[in-house]
């Protein structure tokens, strides 16, 4: 087994690599391979952290990090680092290469003077090489509520005393939402691998229509495209045919959803009325690909 950095030559054969490791893990297909194809142009990314694994000569793993940075409460900025995706082909991983090449890694960038790294991941693995939750830490997480212990929402000091007392909010870096940013070029980009077929998969991370924040658990809750394929961003209720059903702005689309209230409610711990439902969606819709400015 040999870790080195990755070079402009396996470019092609890491970015299919991370498309093998991801595809239907969090969601519906992936977009970590398209993170990582624009990511290495961009100032956030450290290439002396860009690391590749071979097992007899093939690679097997690859991960990458990031600048990024923490909104104190105050409202400067406060630098800190992030790292992912970290992808383990699927006829390797269970077998304790990933943690091999993570703490490798985090050796190498904690000799770089890199004192605190934060990231969304499962604490059961994650955990082995060394990270908790960050609301320990007094990091929030920009998506959720700041007194909430988001159990994906991870950080470590490599650096201790790095962070202090400090309390802040972060953001992951602009970089790592290319694909919901620029849908068409990652349309284009996706369409130079052999085709692959998109699932849901127990595990993977909630789903909602980029329009009515519908939750998407089903192929047979989603939108068709224009051909006639599937299309996971969005539910049957609000596309159909390559195009939306409701020609409507975002404020129209949270008043015709509030009428169903009463059946969110069944779904939720404590009773909302109609009112509050509607001051969620106000918070959540600016989030969803239909509305995002």
């Amino acid at each position: 087994m040999k870790i080195r950095l990755e070079q402009p030559q396996d470019y092609g054969e890491v970015e299919n690599l991370t498309r093998e490791a991801f595809w239907n893990v969090y969601r519906p297909g992936c977009t970590e391979h398209y993170v990582l194809n624009q990511y290495r142009t961009s100032p956030d990314f450290i290439p002396e952290l860009d690391f590749v694994m071979e097992e007899d000569g093939k690679i097997i793993g690859h991960v990458m990090f990031s600048k990024a940075e923490i909104i104190l409460d105050d409202g400067t900025a406060f630098p800190s680092w992030t790292f992912g995706p970290i992808s383990i082909h699927p006829d390797y991983k269970r077998k304790g290469y990933g943690l091999r090449l993570l703490q490798y890694a985090l050796e190498k960038a904690k000799e770089m003077g890199i004192g605190l790294l934060q990231m969304e991941g499962n604490i059961e693995f994650y955990k082995h090489a060394g990270f908790d939750l960050a609301s320990k830490l007094n990091i929030h997480y920009h998506a959720e509520p700041k007194d909430a212990e988001v159990p994906y929402f991870l950080a470590q000091e490599l650096i201790p005393g790095y962070w202090g007392n400090r309390e802040g909010t972060y953001c992951p870096p602009k970089g790592y939402f290319v694909a919901d940013e620029n849908p068409d070029a990652f349309e284009a980009y996706e369409a130079t691998f052999p085709k692959k077929e998109k699932a849901f998969q127990e595990g993977q991370l909630p789903q909602f229509c980029q329009s009515c924040g519908m939750p998407l658990t089903r192929i047979e809750d989603c939108g068709i495209n224009a051909d006639g394929s599937t299309n996971f961003d969005y539910c049957k209720y609000c596309f159909k045919d390559g195009r939306f059903l409701q020609d409507c702005t975002m404020d129209e689309m949270i008043e015709h959803c509030s009428q169903f209230v009463d059946e969110v409610n069944k779904q939720m711990p404590k009773p909302m009325t109609k009112e509050e439902y509607k001051q969620m969606m106000r918070g959540f819709f600016p989030m969803l690909k239909r509305w995002k400015q």
